[in-house]
């Protein structure tokens, strides 16, 4: 097995002390974190060799991400530094019927202002065979949706595994391009693709009977298989759909499973009751790291969505958005009675 590569924006993350409202107290958690670090992360501790390229600025904080990343085993060498600031995001976790809050402040981060060209691809996948995206990092800016596009057509004409996930965050398209103008695009390079149903609707125009609401708490996993089955149909290139199914009882109560469609084969996992939350932040970056290592280790889907779920599972109970678990302990959930 190759280098596992994955390309992103990781930000500084402040977070209000427990289950405060933010500036409750005086006082801020400051952690890193973001949604492809988060999957290198992940797959450092499993025991894989990852590299995570990024843009960071130059100055002590970038310095500060760059020495926790490498810290976990996070091959760093590719990442580019450039003036600027790293962006932020500030977070108050939500308990029973109060959500939790995210505010982000990231306009003008080094990776904002990053353009085609910043990055030399063919060096970056020198002994590469996977490469992971989301659609988070296209999302922040025009210059950053084109570093994307550019990465997804290096890596496919390197011979390299393309995986995303679509990851839809409305609050982040506002340069003028909408998700669905960007991520039809980038997605004719993707072979396997993570998402959930408001992300193939938002990103991908895609859409069918409704699948079942996240708030009421109760899924139609038959209707997932129709839309995996349709993008597949709409992208010949996109190899398998893996879908999060997340059933919120409270902010502290959630139901988690997954599936996953190949075209042929539909797989539902067991599900998790997640009665004590600790921090969901990360959760479904978790999956995609555990996916992608089920993906390279295990010889069958059914297993490696087995550990991606159970990864994710494991991940809610740890603060921070990494998941700090080996694949033994991931293993251990998933042989055991949940």
């Amino acid at each position: 097995m190759g280098k596992i590569v994955t390309f992103g924006e990781v930000m500084l993350r402040l977070k209000s002390p427990g289950y405060e409202r933010l500036f409750q107290s005086p006082v801020l958690e400051a952690t890193f974190g973001g949604g492809e670090a988060n999957v290198s992360v992940s797959l450092a501790n499993y025991g894989l060799d990852t590299a995570f390229v990024s843009v960071l600025p130059d100055n002590d904080i970038g310095t500060a991400c760059i020495r926790e990343l490498r810290g976990f085993g996070v091959d760093t060498s590719f990442i580019v530094r450039k003036p600027g600031r790293m962006g932020i995001y500030y977070l108050e976790t939500g308990a029973v019927q109060r959500p939790s809050k995210v505010i982000y402040d990231r306009a003008g981060s080094a990776i904002c202002e990053a353009a085609a060209g910043d990055i030399d691809w063919d060096k970056v996948f020198t002994g590469a065979t996977w490469f992971h995206i989301t659609g988070i990092t296209p999302a922040i800016s025009a210059g950053a949706a084109a570093l994307s596009l550019e990465a997804v057509k290096a890596a496919k004409r390197l011979g390299l595994h393309v995986s995303c996930d679509l990851n839809y965050r409305k609050n982040l398209w506002k340069y003028g391009k909408t998700a669905d103008q960007v991520m039809t695009e980038l997605v004719k390079y993707v072979d396997t693709v993570i998402a959930n149903e408001e992300d193939f609707q938002k990103a991908l125009l895609l859409s069918v009977e409704s699948a079942g609401s996240v708030e009421s708490g109760e899924l139609n996993t038959e209707q997932y298989r129709a839309i995996a089955a349709l993008a597949m149909e709409k992208y010949p290139n996109i190899q398998r759909v893996a879908i999060t199914l997340r059933e919120s009882k409270s902010a502290n109560h959630n139901d988690w499973s997954a599936c996953l469609y190949n075209g042929k084969d539909f797989f539902l996992s067991r599900k998790y009751q997640i009665t004590d939350i600790v921090d969901r932040v990360g959760g479904g970056d978790s999956f995609g790291g555990g996916l992608i290592y089920g993906l390279n280790t295990y010889q069958d889907e059914k297993t490696a969505l087995e550990f991606a779920v159970a990864a994710s599972c494991l991940k809610h109970t740890i603060p921070g958005d990494y998941n700090r678990m080996s694949a033994s302990e991931v293993e251990s959930l998933m042989k055991g009675s949940g």
